[in-house]
């Protein structure tokens, strides 16, 4: 597959500037470099969402801005909106080839659990996602969790377990938890939980009830007033 490239272009939009220019199809993008300075930049947001749908955070895209020539980069951080899932904001970090950097690369779930599909447990998987640092040239697309030798509720995945490229070193904790399956909840476990479901009155409701009845109780006590 031919290297994606995104084209950049300057932008003076700044702030509360920016909702303009994204209802114009345009999102703001900001780049830099190891020792370098940021630069305010825009995208087309059609051509940003494209390349980052193919390139993820951790794949070396070609980044063009204004006439320069065309520069390596990856996505170092993106920002979505919560309810569509937009693009409204990305970093980009240019890299040398020849210099390691830090990236985030997923975790890809393969393979199947019988304690799952058998035993009936549940999937547990803490992280989606591992640091490592290496030549951009050598950052995987993912990295592979087999999950199918959890076929009991003792066994688990951890980092120290994953399958990782010479090359790559891997800065997140090697006892961190990958994956490993709960047993199904016991008929026991689950009268237990129902037991803990209280009827909870709103926050505030209480103090009124309590302050009404201290009203009641004082207007009782009060003598009768002569006629």
């Amino acid at each position: 597959m031919d290297k994606i490239t995104l084209k950049l272009e300057s932008r003076d939009e700044r702030g509360k500037q920016n909702a303009k220019l994204r209802s114009s199809g345009f999102t703001p993008v900001v780049t830099y470099s190891h020792g370098g300075e940021a630069q305010a930049l825009k995208a087309s947001t059609k051509e940003l969402t494209k390349a980052y749908s193919q390139a993820g955070g951790n794949k070396i895209i070609g980044v063009k801005i204004d006439d320069a020539r065309s520069k390596n980069a990856i996505f170092h951080d993106v920002t979505l909106d919560p309810l569509t899932g937009a693009i409204t904001h990305a970093d980009l970090l240019t890299v040398r080839m020849d210099e390691k950097i830090k990236a985030e690369v997923p975790l890809r779930i393969v393979g199947e659990s019988t304690a799952v599909y058998q035993d009936e447990g549940t999937l547990v998987t803490p992280l989606d996602a591992i640091e490592v640092e290496a030549l951009p040239g050598d950052l995987p697309p993912a990295f592979e969790v087999d999950i199918s030798i959890l076929d009991d509720f003792e066994k688990s995945l951890h980092v120290s377990d994953l399958v990782v490229p010479a090359g790559i070193e891997v800065l997140t904790e090697a006892d961190e938890l990958v994956a490993k399956v709960d047993p199904p909840r016991s008929e026991e476990e689950m009268e237990a939980l129902d037991e803990e479901i209280v009827d909870v009155k709103p926050e505030g409701v209480e103090e009124e009830a309590a302050e009404g009845e201290a009203g009641e109780t004082a207007e009782s006590e009060k003598p009768e007033a002569a006629e």
